[in-house]
């Protein structure tokens, strides 16, 4: 780690890793203190891409959100997903998804939002005020990050002083800015995970180009 590196995570006091591997057990380790991003790296197979395409041209402006149980996952998304495509593959993906995260943190039901996207929802870095979330992108660009000690946390939000993340000061260079790939399954730290305070992922949107499309779900914790 550089001086400026270390300058920036001691200003907070903690360290913060991202973990990453090719089974879906490495998103146990989000329960480690000193993490704040674990990344199942899959790639889906042919017939869930093939889902997903179909889905998004018959459903160019699809924007969702419902708390769904595992029990009940599949008979909430069917109706959504396949009135106008077959998007079965879509449908269990997504379900096995609510089952894995309702059993990792031990709930009964999720928040779950899927959108298809054309532009960047979150442009700036920014951290979430949330527990822990999950994010996967089933088609386009997926979302950017930085490591916990590349940040200057001063200049989030207001700090920033209304200039673009690239002059603001958040960052030293381009090269920090990381990205998780499609068909990725990411956990995000938040800033209300107990202990994680001043340590939530800083993220955002990436910028899409004239044309492209995007298939965003995130899944959080929701009240009993």
């Amino acid at each position: 780690m550089n001086a400026l590196a270390m300058k920036r995570a001691a200003a907070v006091g903690v360290q913060r890793q991202t973990v990453t591997g090719g089974e879906p057990a490495i998103l146990a380790d989000i329960y480690r203190d000193d993490v704040n991003l674990c990344v199942w790296q899959r790639r889906p197979d042919a017939g869930l891409n093939n889902a997903v395409e179909q889905f998004i041209d018959a459903n160019p402006r699809f924007q969702h959100a419902v708390s769904v149980s595992p029990g009940r996952a599949q008979d909430v998304l069917t109706p959504l997903l396949t009135s106008r495509v077959a998007a079965t593959a879509l449908v269990e993906d997504i379900a096995e998804l609510v089952d894995m995260y309702c059993c990792l943190f031990g709930q009964e039901k999720v928040g779950l939002r899927l959108s298809v996207l054309d532009r960047a929802m979150c442009p700036k870095f920014h951290v979430d005020l949330v527990l822990c979330r999950l994010v996967t992108t089933y088609l386009g660009a997926g979302t950017e990050w930085l490591a916990h000690e590349a940040v200057d946390r001063s200049k989030l939000g207001s700090g920033s002083g209304g200039k673009p993340d690239h002059e603001s000061g958040l960052y030293r260079d381009s090269s920090d800015i990381q990205q998780l790939q499609g068909g990725d399954v990411a956990l995000l730290k938040g800033e209300a995970w107990e202990g994680n305070e001043n340590a939530g992922l800083v993220h955002r949107s990436p910028s899409l180009g004239v044309g492209e499309r995007r298939l965003l779900l995130t899944l959080d914790m929701v009240a009993d």
